[in-house]
């Protein structure tokens, strides 16, 4: 049962990730992002990859349990791509302050 749980959790995030990412893309600014989250979440997901692969009765079932540890890892990759978007938009709005002075 706590398996199921796991995955519905991971999935549910899977798919909010994507929808942030595109906002992030199409607000162009930091306003409303709090970097100090987006790095929590990071290094969380980094913990939960960890977790599995030095948890020796997941890596030894690894063969049916695969889709697990690809969520997390997708999960890393959008909060990976959210954080770049942060730098860019980051630059985007210290550009838009210098342009108004």
């Amino acid at each position: 049962m706590s398996e199921i749980l796991e995955i519905v959790m991971i999935l549910s995030f899977g798919a909010s990730w994507p929808m942030n990412v595109i906002k992030s893309y199409k607000a162009r600014t930091t306003k409303g992002k709090s970097l100090g989250f987006l790095l929590l979440i990071f290094f969380g997901y980094i913990a939960g990859i960890a977790s599995k692969l030095v948890n020796e009765a997941y890596m030894s079932n690894i063969s049916s349990k695969w889709y697990v540890l690809f969520f997390y890892c997708l999960n890393l990759l959008m909060v990976g791509a959210d954080l770049l978007l942060y730098i860019r938009n980051k630059k985007l709005d210290d550009q838009k302050e210098a342009e108004k002075k």
